[in-house]
């Protein structure tokens, strides 16, 4: 029986919602360029896709291999050090009232300083290495991982808690057995938001004091009016940062599928 009209229509809509975001893509590029040759919009405003393309090939796959190696290497030890610090203190501040209370409000009181007015400083301070970029790197991202995660340990139930402790099970247990495992898809949630905050602190320190990233080739490509190639290093990063958010959401998914939202699953 050949299809009707009707199931036309919806494998049409089925096959256009499973493509929706390539259409999407597709459709702005299309905007983008015929906006640019239509209104004759000057380079050095909005460079045209054709035009950052062009720019984007100007420079050799060895140039952009290196910018990019530098901006992904500081913005993943910058990551991985605020994992490793903001968890174990999330721990201590949700178990602990006294720590929540003396220790919380001086986390806040750091977060609430401008990066990039601290950077020079921190620059200065600890010289022209690696080691200030991962520091400027680590202070914008720790910040959500150790208040999702707190937030995430002390929303465990506390009918578990009591439970817990009614069979005898001590301190260790309950955060590594309990609080931890409920509090799950909080951290996860917190470090895809994190991964992306990397790269942008990864990209701060670059625009103080470097010599290869791609916020360094930004900064360099605007001095030199090269708008074009500045909107490729841009497009790049953005890329590089969808496909950490995919990688830290595809770990979830691996390792952790239970604390998916049900439709996702």
């Amino acid at each position: 029986m050949p299809p009707t009209g009707s199931s036309l229509v919806k494998r049409a809509l089925a096959l256009a919602s499973r493509f929706s975001v390539t259409i999407l893509f597709v459709i702005i590029i299309a905007t983008w360029e015929a906006a640019c040759r239509t209104f004759s919009i000057p380079t050095f405003i909005l460079p045209s896709p054709s035009l950052i393309v062009t720019g984007a090939l100007d420079q050799t796959w060895s140039t952009w291999a290196g910018h990019i190696w530098a901006t992904v290497r500081v913005a993943l030890m910058g990551y991985a050090l605020a994992i490793v610090v903001s968890i174990p203190l999330a721990v201590m501040l949700a178990t602990s009232p006294f720590l929540e209370r003396t220790f919380y409000p001086v986390i806040v009181g750091v977060h609430s300083m401008p990066i990039v007015a601290v950077a020079p400083i921190i620059v200065v301070t600890l010289g022209s290495s690696d080691l200030p970029r991962v520091v400027i790197t680590f202070l914008i991202a720790f910040f959500p991982i150790v208040v999702t995660t707190t937030a995430g340990l002390m929303a465990t139930p506390p009918e578990m808690i009591e439970f817990s402790r009614s069979l005898r099970a001590g301190r260790t247990r309950e955060i590594t057995q309990i609080r931890l495992p409920f509090a799950v898809p909080y951290i996860f949630s917190a470090l895809k938001i994190s991964i992306t905050l990397a790269f942008v602190g990864a990209v701060v320190a670059e625009f103080v004091a470097a010599e290869r990233g791609l916020g360094y080739f930004i900064q360099l490509s605007t001095t030199y009016f090269k708008i074009n190639q500045s909107f490729a290093a841009l497009l790049v990063l953005m890329a590089i940062n969808m496909v950490a958010f995919q990688v830290v959401t595809l770990i979830q998914v691996v390792f952790a599928p239970w604390s998916l939202p049900k439709d996702r699953k």
